[in-house]
């Protein structure tokens, strides 16, 4: 079993394009800022047949819609939309940065939504960050061209050729709208609950400190930290092994 074709769903006059491998318990997961759903087809293979994953292009990312907003409620209400339409409740959530906020937020405001969470280092609070001095949403030549002018192998999955050339699915200008309101303190939504939680925390993330990973770890109940060393915010490329592994250990024992 693999992902299906780009399918959509209506939400609020928008789209929300979504991927599912279709079969087994269901796993909701939310992928960061600057990707999309595929940034999960490396795990959905690792887990099935035993889990279904449905992985969403958050909004204003990937083929979904753009939205006028990209708040907190916002994106918790996505998530809540896909659930329901699919019928995914009781989920287990996996989130990564801003889909690991996204995922214990809906936890915590929505908690019979779901079963148990994986956040893969987000922070539970987050100071204010300049804005991201990003290319100005112009296309390129080639994918060697889009490569060059944005260095960042984690970002080029992201990329698509259309009849102009070379384009990321995202808005320079959403990004930053977005990232603005992923700032602050988070520590009631994080704190909230019962469900049982596996956070998972890179040594050299520059987004979540460890002492504040360490200290998210200690104050939840039912909460429980793997640590990955050379590993930096984006887990689940830098070590994809040990990353698949803590997520079927965790998946294993619910």
């Amino acid at each position: 079993m693999s992902f299906s074709r780009t399918q959509r769903l209506a939400v609020a006059g928008r789209h929300l394009a979504y991927h599912d491998s279709g079969a087994g318990e269901p796993l909701l997961a939310l992928h960061g800022h600057f990707g999309r759903g595929r940034t999960w087809a490396r795990l959905e293979q690792r887990l099935a047949p035993k889990w279904r994953v449905v992985a969403p292009d958050q909004r204003g990312h990937g083929r979904s819609s753009r939205a006028e907003d990209y708040s907190r409620e916002g994106y918790v209400a996505d998530a809540v939309r896909v659930i329901e339409a699919l019928a995914l409740a009781p989920a287990v959530v996996l989130g990564h940065s801003l889909g690991g906020v996204n995922a214990y937020q809906l936890a915590a405001r929505h908690p019979t939504l779901v079963r148990a969470v994986i956040v893969e280092d987000a922070p539970a609070e987050l100071p204010e960050r300049p804005d991201l001095d990003l290319w100005d949403g112009r296309t390129f030549a080639s994918l060697a061209e889009l490569q060059a002018a944005v260095p960042e192998p984690t970002l080029w999955e992201s990329a698509i050729e259309d009849d102009d050339g070379w384009r990321f699915r995202f808005d320079p200008g959403d990004i930053n709208r977005s990232r603005r309101q992923i700032t602050g303190d988070f520590w009631a939504d994080w704190l909230a609950g019962e469900h049982p939680v596996v956070l998972l925390h890179g040594l050299e993330s520059d987004t979540l400190p460890t002492a504040q990973a360490r200290e998210m770890a200690r104050r939840r109940p039912n909460t429980r930290l793997v640590e990955f060393p050379g590993a930096g915010h984006t887990i689940h490329d830098d070590d994809p092994e040990g990353f698949a592994l803590a997520v079927a250990s965790f998946l294993e024992e619910l």
